[in-house]
């Protein structure tokens, strides 16, 4: 399994907009894809224009072959992108090691 993690600034005062345009392309337009696996999305208490979407791909291509070259991500782009403040960095990373919490630690 790939992580695909893509770090999103949005415009000042469009954080409500984006989340709602971010739902529908998380929940629409990305389960279409070929290996997409699962989402996660954080919001920046710092940083309120600041999101980090972590994406579960099954391999590095079926993001950047399938996905990207596929009419699926023009569609994730004509919902998200307008509330972009800059392009989003996005990296893929493979899991070395992982944890889970013990007992109701993690809230």
């Amino acid at each position: 399994m790939i992580f695909e993690i893509a770090d999103i600034h949005v415009q000042p005062g469009r954080a409500a907009e984006f989340e709602q345009a971010l739902n529908k392309g998380l929940h629409e337009v990305f389960p279409q894809a070929r290996g997409f696996l699962g989402h996660e999305v954080q919001h920046c208490i710092e940083t309120p224009e600041r999101y980090v979407l972590l994406l579960r791909w099954e391999t590095v291509e079926d993001h950047t072959v399938g996905f990207r070259s596929s009419p699926l991500f023009a569609q994730w782009r004509g919902l998200v992108g307008d509330f972009f403040a800059q392009p989003p960095k996005v990296e893929h990373f493979k899991c070395i090691d992982r944890s889970t919490t013990v007992s109701g630690a993690e809230r």
